[in-house]
Formats: structure tokens, sequence, C-alpha cells
């Protein structure tokens, strides 16, 4: 005996849809952009293998995978925009890179990653000298540093955590880095912080740092889900912190 079969209709509106390619490792970000992003605005992920251990070695090998990450996303999807999330990865790589392998693999206009919407952000807040706070080893940062730099963009303030591994990046507390921010925020001579990395916690820390340093204060996160709505031409989401998605 065969069941009942019934007739159904397609619906005819979607809303935007965003790709995401996030890390193995990564624990933060999109806790980060259920937050970041207007609630119409879908984000689908997939993840790119990663080592634990970040190196500019370990990072520029993600570049072999990209490809097979971008093609577990569903077939057939036109993304309004596509990211690839990772900061270091994305300096080491190369922004120019990344953007061509994901729509090389991926129905979408327009492609992202943390450094390419750090440099938008920069520009549309007119931020020429940085400070820049980093968890990783100073080969990795110097990488980023370079790129900026290339990009007219400063950072005559920098320290970092020193930390390599992510299992431990993502615990670093929010008084941790206050504290960092604050202090090279009192070096003087730049006209925004950059807390880096997409796994690094910063959403808590934001306001409160905007408030005590007077300063716009930008991360990577914060950075990437404002240049994605930038790209899909979406209202960014009300509850995002940061001087960034309140700037017209």
């Amino acid at each position: 005996m065969t069941g009942r079969t019934f007739s159904y209709q397609i619906t005819a509106d979607r809303p935007a849809q965003a790709g995401l390619i996030v890390l193995q490792s990564e624990e933060t970000i999109e806790q980060d952009f259920r937050r970041l992003l207007p609630p119409d605005f879908e984000c689908l992920t997939s993840r790119v293998p990663s080592d634990d251990d970040v190196t500019t070695e370990t990072l520029a090998a993600m570049e072999a995978h990209l490809g097979a990450a971008a093609d577990l996303f569903p077939t057939g999807v036109r993304f309004a925009c596509t990211a690839y999330a990772c900061t270091s990865g994305a300096a080491q790589i190369g922004p120019d890179t990344v953007g061509a392998i994901l729509k090389s693999h991926l129905d979408t206009p327009q492609s992202t990653d943390p450094v390419s919407a750090l440099i938008a952000a920069c520009q549309h807040l007119g931020i020429t000298r940085l400070g820049l706070l980093s968890p990783y080893v100073a080969t990795v940062s110097n990488r980023l540093r370079s790129v900026l730099k290339a990009a007219g963009i400063d950072t005559p303030v920098f320290g970092s955590f020193n930390e390599s591994r992510e299992a431990t990046v993502v615990r670093i507390d929010g008084p941790s880095i206050i504290a960092a921010a604050t202090a090279l925020a009192e070096e003087g001579g730049v006209d925004a912080l950059f807390l880096s990395c997409t796994n690094l916690r910063t959403m808590n820390v934001i306001d409160a740092l905007e408030t005590r340093l007077d300063l716009p204060v930008l991360s990577s996160n914060l950075v990437l889900a404002w240049h994605m709505c930038q790209l899909a031409g979406i209202p960014a989401a009300r509850s995002a912190p940061g001087r960034l998605f309140r700037q017209p």
C-alpha cells in the first residue's frame, strides 16, 4: 500500500545568502556572525582543513584546500557574496588569490576576506595609521603588516600575545584583550585599533574600548561582516558593536 502524494508550491522569494569558509580550528566567527549579520541575510558555512599551530607554512598550505572547501556548499546556490574567514591566511596566500579561487568554484559576484575587509573599512573611516594587536608569532604578524603597508595603511604601533596555537587563542579572555589594546593605544600616533584574528573573542570588548580610548576599534569578524553587507547591498545589523557599523 502506497501513501498519499501531496502537491506543493515553491517559494518564489529567497533571502540573500552568503558563503563563508572558516577554518577547521575556528570556534568564534559563526557565533559572532549571528550578532553581526541581519537576520534576513543567510550565511552558509564550509570548513577548510587547518593546523592548530599557526605558522606561515601552515597558513600557506590552506591555499591547496580552498577550492575543495568551496565545493562543499550546496549546488545551485547563487551567493550575494562569499568570504574566506582567516586574517593571517588571507595575508599569507594573498587576497587576490583567495578571491580568484572562490570565484572559480562558486556562483558569486563578490568575494572578500578579513584583510580586504579591513582595507575597505579603513578607507571608509579615513584611517591610515593603525594600531595592531595580534595573537600570533612575529613571522605571521609581519606578513599582515606588509600587506597593509602595500595598501597604504601603516601599523606604527604593534603588539602580540605571541601565541601560535588556535586552541589557546580562542580562550584569551576579554580583560587581557582590553589591557593589551589600551597599552597599545597609549603609545599614540594611530587613528584606530585593529584586533586581528577571527578566532579571537572580541565582540564584547569593542564598545568598552571605543569608550575608553575614543578611537574606532575594529576586529577581524567585525570588518568582515561589515564588508559582506556592503558587497551584498544589505543593511547592517543594528546589534553590531563599534563605530564602523554606525558610520554612514
